[in-house]
């Protein structure tokens, strides 16, 4: 029986982005795989491609959630320690200016995510339109910090923000439940609500010279290719470097039917 198609717009926006992201991915790579509902569908894509097309890859992931969904997609994962880096990566984000500068974090994974992009040759962030803002900052910044002093550490991160003149906001611990989450590094999140981000280097700096911040959400400089999926399978790639955009179409219904997972 013939699957049948019945997915969101904004599914069919984060699909579109993943089918084109994963025409990247080569026989014998390193692969990074990213974190959140958009990685999800590249996951799914990837481990199509590996079936339909027989090729051979070493994963990974950015997180255990991620481990978790590619392992039962068949798709085999390994650590950076053991492959030392990585050819690509594919990831989400949660918001990405005009300059490509990007929040991310959303899905709690920035440290291992940051550290992976690092690694990585190419960076290819995949999101749906909604994501593309001319400023960063209505999605909150987070700052993972260790569990130690969290709340001295937070005291720093409000005088950073004063002196940097950020006026009326807010931040927050991120909660699971009734407890305060824990990273897969067992740190802790501060989710700061900004409105708008001005400078993202000297921001993404200050905070990580205040001591007990791991690491904060602001990627800088760190995507080599962004792919925009829209609703109808509409996708746009962007090129930085090139300061090139081109669009392409995706037949979504077609791909989700065929899904061998």
């Amino acid at each position: 029986m013939e699957k049948s198609v019945n997915l969101k717009d904004i599914d069919r926006a984060k699909l579109a982005a993943a089918t084109i992201a994963v025409e990247y991915v080569k026989d014998g790579m390193n692969v990074g795989l990213g974190t959140g509902s958009t990685a999800a569908w590249m996951i799914k894509c990837l481990a199509d491609k590996i079936y339909n097309e027989g090729i051979s890859i070493k994963a990974v992931p950015t997180s255990n959630q991620t481990a978790k969904l590619a392992l039962e997609h068949q798709i085999p994962i390994t650590t950076l320690d053991e492959v030392k880096f990585l050819d690509i990566t594919i990831d989400g984000t949660d918001e990405c200016d005009e300059n490509y500068n990007l929040i991310k974090g959303g899905g709690a994974a920035l440290l291992h995510e940051k550290i992976v992009a690092a690694a990585s040759k190419k960076v290819i962030i995949i999101a749906d339109q909604f994501k593309y803002v001319d400023t960063l900052g209505s999605f909150p910044l987070p700052v993972e910090l260790i569990k130690f002093g969290w709340s001295s550490s937070k005291d720093c991160v409000v005088s950073i923000l004063n002196k940097l003149g950020y006026k009326s906001y807010q931040i927050n611990l991120r909660m699971n439940d009734n407890v305060p989450l824990k990273t897969d590094e067992k740190n802790f999140i501060l989710d700061l609500e900004l409105a708008e981000i001005s400078e993202p280097l000297l921001l993404s700096r200050e905070l990580n010279l205040v001591p007990g911040v791991v690491e904060n959400g602001l990627f800088i400089n760190s995507c080599d290719l962004l792919i925009l999926g829209e609703n109808a399978g509409k996708v746009s790639v962007h090129e930085p470097s090139r300061n090139l955009v081109s669009s392409r179409d995706v037949d979504v219904d077609r791909i989700f039917r065929e899904f061998k997972y």
